[in-house]
């Protein structure tokens, strides 16, 4: 089972609440788990999905380790970021937006 960190930028509280239940808060609105599951990983997503549909604010990043995806990383992401991320050659790189 790979780490998953989920990083959170401006969202309400129950998003803080409802991340510490499952995983660890490293630093404010930095969240790791060494040992999500598949399974588990995707109803957390599913959550936060739904919640941020609903309140439509702030920033969320998910990532962990894909062997499957461009850089072994897959990565998901809810609200606008000042990053866009490109696939150049199989190697995730990051792009900000100027401005």
């Amino acid at each position: 089972m790979p780490m998953t960190v989920v990083v959170t930028r401006d969202v309400e509280d129950r998003y803080r609440g409802f991340l510490s239940s499952v995983m660890l808060e490293l630093a404010p609105g930095v969240y790791t788990g060494p040992r999500l599951s598949r399974a588990v990983r995707e109803r957390v997503w599913r959550v936060l999905s739904d919640w941020h549909c609903e309140l439509q604010r702030g920033a969320i990043v998910m990532t962990w380790r894909e062997t499957t995806a461009p850089g072994g990383q897959g990565v998901l992401v809810l609200g606008e970021t000042r990053r866009i991320l490109a696939d150049v050659d199989g190697v995730l790189l990051v792009k900000r937006e100027l401005g």
